[in-house]
């Protein structure tokens, strides 16, 4: 049995603006308020003598090397994105930063932005643009049907709106 991995694959360089601004407020953060404050914690927790059995400062460099990787990524993965501002010549269209209304085959309807893969985040019915779903919408209109297998197994979908403005 062989421990082999293969890569996992590029994720898409977009993001929206917002997202985008979230990502560098994160990195702000990090970088200016969190990162000082936990140095300093870890100096203080140093002074106080045997480092092997002192609980504060053995926790406190872990979460620098926490914050020093994420400061990390973050820097890294700016560089590379490109931010998506203006809307496509056909609003009529999925394609990325739209807000897509579907309903299912038993009439359940679901809301859903394509964002970048950095901005994910199920709860605020956000879809990486990497996703199944979002590559079986990418661009087709309303009223096209779309077949997407899932763990449930094969779902159908109709696209009743299309929307770049707001939530649908």
């Amino acid at each position: 049995m062989s421990r082999y991995r293969p890569p996992a694959a590029p994720m898409a360089p977009y993001i929206t603006p917002e997202g985008e601004s979230r990502m560098r407020q994160e990195l702000d953060y990090l970088w200016r308020e969190e990162r000082p404050l936990v140095t300093r914690q870890v100096s203080e927790a140093a002074a106080m003598g045997d480092r092997s059995e002192n609980a504060e400062y053995i926790y406190g460099k872990k979460r620098l090397r926490e914050i020093d990787s994420r400061v990390r990524h973050l820097r890294k993965r700016l560089e590379i994105l490109k931010v998506v501002r203006e809307r496509p010549s056909d609003t009529s269209k999925v394609y990325f930063g739209a807000w897509v209304a579907l309903e299912d085959n038993t009439g359940q309807k679901h809301c859903y932005r394509i964002v970048g893969p950095d901005e994910l985040d199920p709860a605020r019915h956000h879809i990486s643009i990497d996703s199944i779903l979002a590559r079986a919408l990418l661009g087709k209109a309303t009223d096209a049907e779309v077949q997407v297998q899932t763990p449930g197994g094969m779902q159908e979908y109709v696209i009743a709106a299309v929307s770049y403005d707001g939530p649908c």
